[in-house]
């Protein structure tokens, strides 16, 4: 099937206001949707909107009125994409990603990763999470600061995608890591991703909606678990995930806005997690909370 590519330049900044609009409303539909700089010298970038051909009119027409509510107009172009992989495309312009000392890059970089990384080999696929997105790369720096100065026997990865940061978590400290998503698909490409990087004995990947597998029994209480997901099904989770966990655990959030972090705070401080940090890049906010109800 093929797929447009549709997309027009602006600047930074309204790349990334844009792009946080964007992410939202098209998530459900599992259209994929990307920014990057075209023109170093004049700040120009992107944004991209990847839709199925059949559906274009419709997808252009919703582009246009996300606009229209940001004040915003824009010449939409078109890009039809066949005969190799639309995603693939797209990260072969990116390059890797750092956080902390994660680096996230596809096999085109892998001469990138020095001696001191810790690398995750994540080629373009059907799930969530390249590394490439604020709420990844977020929670990447914070996973990365919370292992140096805690011990960690085990750790969840709520709403995984690709398994990017049960890998890191695997990798990192060679713990038993529990991903779980709601799509089986996104399953598939996290086990595939956990071999790539040589994490497969330690990633268990299931599909499940929120606590609901047996698998869970297995492993409570999680010393560690991340949830990068959206505020809205965040702030439902808080009761059942603060009963999923261990004394002084820590809970990693993003998915977020920095406009959502009063609620999300409010909603797990209700059940026994104080704020520890809050972190914003890209526009994106991840949250760190500590367990400290006894």
């Amino acid at each position: 099937m093929s797929q447009i590519r549709l997309y027009f330049e602006t600047s930074e900044q309204k790349a990334k206001e844009i792009n946080a609009v964007f992410e939202i409303d098209f998530e459900e539909d599992g259209y994929p949707v990307a920014i990057f700089e075209v023109d170093e010298e004049k700040a120009i970038w992107a944004v991209s909107v990847y839709s199925p051909e059949e559906n274009i009119s419709e997808t252009e027409k919703r582009i246009h009125e996300l606009l229209k509510n940001l004040d915003y107009s824009a010449n939409i172009e078109h890009e039809k994409l066949e005969d190799y992989g639309w995603i693939e495309k797209t990260l072969s312009d990116l390059a890797p990603v750092r956080a902390g000392r994660f680096l996230v890059h596809g096999s085109h970089d892998k001469d990138s990763v020095k001696p001191s990384d810790i690398g995750i080999l994540v080629d373009a696929g059907l799930a969530f999470g390249t590394g490439h997105h604020g709420t990844t790369a977020g929670c990447l720096e914070m996973i990365g600061a919370e292992l140096k100065s805690g011990h960690f026997r085990n750790a969840l990865d709520l709403g995984a995608g690709s398994g990017v940061l049960a890998i890191a978590v695997a990798k990192a400290k060679r713990i038993p890591v529990l991903a779980s998503d709601i799509d089986p698909i996104a399953m598939e490409v996290c086990n595939q991703n956990a071999r790539i990087n040589g994490v497969s004995k330690f990633v268990k990947s299931i599909t499940a909606v929120g606590f609901n597998h047996n698998e869970f029994s297995k492993y409570v209480p999680f010393d560690l678990v991340i949830a990068n997901i959206l505020a809205g099904p965040l702030q439902k989770l808080a009761f059942d995930m603060s009963r999923h966990l261990s004394d002084d655990a820590i809970v990693i959030l993003s998915g977020l806005l920095p406009n959502q972090k009063a609620r999300i705070v409010s909603s797990y401080r209700a059940q026994g997690l104080a704020l520890k940090k809050a972190y914003i890049r890209d526009g994106w906010l991840t949250l760190v909370l500590k367990n400290i109800r006894r």
